[in-house]
């Protein structure tokens, strides 16, 4: 994602918004935390997400309406990115961030309740109520079995989270390291498109650095 190329309007002072936003990092990576010029436009368009920014989000091309799948190579700073965003003062920082491996370990352990979980929510007093999630590693989970039965669990949890975000609006958002069209191979094709319609796609260059060195 690209910042735009001319002066656009703007709903918030980023220069304070990105101040607090360097705070916020340092705390999370325990040193400055550097953005290279070519990811500035990843983090400004998060941060017009997450502040609800209606005039930078038109001028981006950012539906608020839909949740985020930040892709890019292993180490780019994708998850470091999301678990800061949830640390900032912003209206939209309702979600956990949790791993999809986790999330599968899980299921081996406790079975199909573990898909309602993540998808419709915990059951109380007779009633689910889905809370936001974002999934980490998003594909680098593997289809797994309980009592013998096979289940691709992250399908099928995206899957009634799609039906979730159709009718009631439910944000979802997700960290993957892989493309798209192998996002495919792991999901299909029925959830790929279903995906366009979930997220916003924010994508690190191919030749993005390992930040973690």
């Amino acid at each position: 994602m690209q910042l735009p190329n001319r002066p656009i309007q703007m709903s918030f002072d980023y220069s304070k918004v990105i101040n607090e936003f360097r705070e916020k990092a340092e705390t999370v990576v325990g040193r400055k935390f550097l953005i290279p010029d070519d990811e500035r436009g990843i983090v400004f368009g998060l941060l017009a997400w997450f502040l609800n920014d209606e005039l930078v989000a038109e001028e981006m091309g950012i539906d608020l309406k839909k949740g985020i799948l930040l892709s890019g190579p292993i180490g780019c700073g994708k998850t470091t990115l999301m678990k800061i965003m949830r640390l900032m003062p912003f209206l939209r920082r309702n979600y956990k961030v949790v791993s999809s491996r986790e999330i599968v370990s899980e299921f081996m352990l406790s079975g199909y309740e573990v898909l309602e979980t993540y998808s419709r929510g915990i059951q109380r007093e007779h009633k689910r109520i889905p809370r936001n999630y974002c999934f980490d590693d998003l594909g680098a989970e593997t289809t797994s079995k309980y009592f013998g039965n096979e289940c691709n669990v992250m399908a099928e949890i995206l899957l009634t989270r799609y039906d979730l975000f159709k009718e009631q609006g439910v944000i979802t958002h997700a960290t993957t390291n892989l493309t798209a069209d192998e996002l495919e191979t792991a999901y299909g094709n029925r959830l790929r498109s279903r995906m366009r319609e979930m997220f916003n796609l924010f994508g690190y260059d191919e030749k993005s650095g390992d930040k973690r060195k």
